[in-house]
């Protein structure tokens, strides 16, 4: 067997390879002497058949099946042989092949970037750290709190945190627009639910009341037909609710599954699921950090096959999300590119270090994320089960813990520093 390799751009490669035809005619006769013992040919007895006539009826197809497999067998043989690591499937392109003849063909693919992993010595993460106060721990509970909060009718004017139930109308240049109107549509004062302009229209507003008010539309709006335009809208209030939280009593506890030990128990949990999250976020800092100064220092070529099969990937999840069906109505690969080939490159740069370090992902942490996923469900035994006997995802739950190892043993190599910060500044959370 003969073959060549061509550079033709960047990472694709044009391999030519030449079969020989004792290759070919050998396992042609062979498969036409294996037919010929249970072939049934009108006018002969089973297995009876001369080999001429059983060459005449079943050569051409024979000579087909083995052309194809003989192909797939010495694609393999070649790119092995000239360690080659494609990262796409190939284009083949031949010729028909006459009988007694050499079977040649080309085949085109890209392969993957030799990449060796550099400056992790020079890069430098910001640690931020804190610790979990009182003064934390009375803003989570005032967020459960709220989350449980009922809303309460007032006679008096809407103030920050009210909710007011409205009508209203819009119109540009006294024209009604697509979104404009709405009926019995809560609103939260000061909460950003809608423009602010729409916001300040409504302040003071009174169960009863209408008023008139301009609001501009920002020039970066995403209803591109609306932006930096003004619209009068029209609005009506029905009610003004004033937001009643519960009470930090045994029942408020035992709906957050708090049986016994009442709110000294309570705020227990929440502050150990607080530093559960706390330190999540810490490791999703520092994550972030190297990943990012790690592209940087490692431009690599990335293999155009994978990033447009990762855009595929990521329209199908958002076609997902979004309840779309129909395949001409999903959204533009243009608008996953950027963001493809970010995920591409990283899993190729986390997969040199995994391979580099012989990383092999860890059985605890396996377990441990296992745990994690299933504690999420209502029955987590059954998703333990679900999980431990499909090696399709048990493969999914190591990868996720291998690519875990990799970033731990990078973060081991780069500098860290400590940043001290308050609880709610690390997890963006206000009280």
């Amino acid at each position: 067997m003969l073959v060549s390799v061509e550079t033709t751009r960047g990472l694709e490669r044009r391999m030519k390879v030449q079969v020989p035809a004792e290759r070919i005619e050998s396992e042609v006769d062979q498969r036409l002497r294996r037919v010929s013992k249970s072939a049934k040919l009108k006018g002969f007895r089973p297995g009876k058949a001369p080999m001429k006539v059983i060459r005449q009826q079943y050569g051409g197809e024979v000579r087909r099946d083995v052309l194809g497999e003989v192909m797939q067998q010495t694609y393999a043989e070649a790119i092995g042989q000239e360690k080659l690591r494609p990262a796409s499937n190939p284009k083949i392109e031949t010729d028909e092949v006459a009988e007694g003849k050499d079977l040649k063909y080309t085949a085109v693919f890209e392969v993957y970037p030799e990449i060796e992993i550099k400056g992790l010595s020079s890069i430098k993460v910001k640690k931020p750290t804190a610790e979990i106060v009182d003064e934390d721990v009375d803003g989570m509970l005032k967020n459960l709190r709220k989350q449980r909060a009922v809303w309460q009718k007032v006679e008096r004017a809407a103030g920050e945190g009210d909710r007011v139930i409205i009508d209203f109308d819009g119109r540009i240049d006294g024209e009604t627009f697509a979104g404009g109107s709405g009926e019995k549509v809560p609103v939260v004062c000061g909460e950003g639910q809608m423009l602010p302009d729409f916001e300040k229209g409504l302040n003071g507003i009174s169960a009863g009341a209408s008023r008139t008010f301009p609001v501009v539309f920002p020039d970066d709006y995403d209803a591109a037909e609306l932006a930096g335009k003004t619209a009068e809208f029209e609005a009506s209030c029905e009610s003004v609710e004033e937001q009643v939280l519960p009470e930090l009593n045994d029942e408020f506890c035992a709906a957050y599954g708090v049986k016994e030990g009442g709110l000294e128990k309570l705020r227990e949990e929440v502050m150990q699921n607080m530093q559960t999250e706390l330190e999540q976020k810490i490791q999703a800092s520092l994550k972030d950090q190297l990943l990012n100064q790690l592209l940087k220092k490692n431009p690599i070529e990335i293999p155009a096959a994978l990033i447009d099969e990762e855009i595929h990937t990521m329209q199908h999840d958002a076609m997902e999300r979004m309840g779309i069906k129909d395949h001409s109505q999903a959204p533009p690969s243009e608008a996953f590119a950027e963001q493809a080939r970010r995920r591409v490159s990283l899993g190729l740069l986390i997969n040199e270090i995994i391979k580099s370090q012989n990383l092999e992902a860890d059985k605890t942490r396996v377990s441990k994320r296992l745990n994690q996923i299933a504690s999420g469900f209502s029955d987590p035994q059954q998703i333990l089960q679900a999980y431990t006997s499909n090696p399709g995802m048990m493969s999914q739950v190591e990868m996720m813990v291998l690519e875990q190892q990799a970033v731990d043993w990078a973060l081991g190599q780069v500098k860290q520093t400590d940043e001290p910060k308050s609880f709610s500044e690390i997890m963006s959370f206000e009280a």
